[in-house]
């Protein structure tokens, strides 16, 4: 018998939640394949046999809550499948279903794709076959799969989960007022991992770090300028568009440089400044913001972190980001701008002591050599730990962040 454990999850993640099973007791097992999903507050994993057996006895049922080391199943290695008992022995064993077999309609088994993206593609009606692959050597990820589904695989009016109100529906409008109907209706779910360490952490941000933000704002013109004049050659000669994002990571990188106590972190009693510079990026996922890490940022060129970004994106869309994809990160930049931000506090991304907040690029009427001119301008945010940073070096690294920006060639020379 071999038992099947949470693997280690990486750096400070010590618990995940059984997400879905993919087998069910009784299941023959090939090496490698597939066992169960299992969610954390970073990302989702697969845990995989490694050897081939049947799965004699599952310990947590979907929803429970496991720690790293904590045994999931019992696999008999090199057993013969059996057909799994009608009752299960244990109340923890979820209850058999369809993810354990194939489906007619799901495309053929020789399309490369993940157990997921399988097992999504089965729910939604979704033929592999006709799913775009972004994953690595054509496979197929979750993500493909769900954007894929096609408009008559979405719920309708009369869908479960979603209940009329006109006649036959079987549920009883709400009289509201002088003839107004109201459907009263309420959802519950349980907060996934990652939602729930973000809730978490958000708090623990706010109560652990005197939190201070301080607002500037700067003219885009020069960048904007720039771009449009070199992303054609740009994207001719690199394969990939010259973004605005790319621009904030060199302007940091250079900032940070000039005032090395945004860099650092507290551990203890003891200041630790950072010499290296690994910009987060945060992004917006399905379930939830994830901050992947741009390693060593100072040593890459706009190409590079212009693809680091939409790489990060990419992968953050079809949950394929890793672990070490999350770790660390020594500063964070996120853009609320992409989805219409004119003005925010960022929070602190804990250890860290700096967050640097985009927002939406607006023309607005602005002075310049004593005209009123139009100029598309942007509010920056900076938000930093008072205990270490000291108001002076937050305003004047948001202003250094000024700087490069409306006039890019500094950053040749920072």
């Amino acid at each position: 018998m071999t038992n099947i454990v949470v693997p280690e999850l990486g750096e400070s993640v010590v618990e995940a939640r059984v997400a879905k099973w993919l087998k069910k007791e009784g299941d023959h097992v090939g090496i490698g394949e597939a066992l169960v999903e299992l969610e954390t507050e970073k990302i989702d994993l697969e845990v995989s046999a490694d050897r081939a057996g049947v799965l004699r006895s599952i310990k947590h049922a979907e929803g429970a809550d496991v720690k790293v080391g904590e045994v999931l199943a019992i696999l008999e290695a090199g057993a013969a499948a059996v057909p799994a008992p009608a009752t299960p022995a244990k109340a923890s064993t979820p209850p058999a279903t369809a993810t354990a077999a194939p489906g007619p309609t799901t495309g053929s088994s020789e399309v490369k794709a993940t157990p997921t993206a399988r097992n999504v593609a089965r729910e939604e009606g979704v033929k592999l076959e006709s799913v775009a692959a972004s994953g690595a050597g054509g496979r197929v990820m979750k993500g493909d799969v769900l954007r894929a589904k096609t408009p008559a695989s979405a719920p309708g009016p009369d869908a479960p989960g979603i209940p009329a109100t006109g006649a036959g529906s079987g549920t009883s409008p709400v009289s509201r007022g002088k003839g107004a109907l109201s459907d009263r209706t309420e959802d519950r779910a349980r907060m996934t991992k990652r939602r729930a360490t973000i809730a978490r952490r958000l708090v623990e941000a706010q109560h652990n770090a005197a939190m201070l933000t301080t607002f500037n704002e700067v003219d885009m013109t020069a960048i904007m300028s720039l771009r449009e004049r070199r992303k054609e050659a740009f994207l001719k000669q690199h394969g990939v568009g010259l973004g605005i994002a790319s621009f904030f990571v060199k302007a940091a990188v250079g900032a940070l440089k000039q005032f090395p106590q945004i860099n650092s972190e507290i551990q203890g009693d003891e200041i630790v400044t950072k010499h290296y510079y690994d910009i987060g990026m945060a992004v917006g996922a399905e379930g939830g913001l994830v901050v992947p890490v741009i390693r060593d940022a100072n040593t890459l060129s706009f190409v590079e972190i212009e693809q680091s970004i939409r790489d990060f994106a990419k992968r953050a869309q079809d949950g394929s980001l890793t672990l070490e994809d999350l770790k660390g990160g020594t500063f964070t930049i996120t853009n609320g701008g992409v989805f219409g931000s004119l003005m925010s506090t960022p929070i602190l991304n804990p250890p860290q002591v700096g967050i640097l907040g985009l927002h939406k690029i607006a023309d607005r009427p602005i002075a310049v050599n004593g005209q009123v001119v139009i100029r598309p301008m942007m509010y920056l945010a900076l938000s930093y730990d008072h205990r270490i940073v000291d108001g002076r070096e937050a305003v004047q690294f948001l202003v250094k962040i000024k700087d490069f920006i409306e006039d890019p060639a500094l950053m040749a020379i920072a």
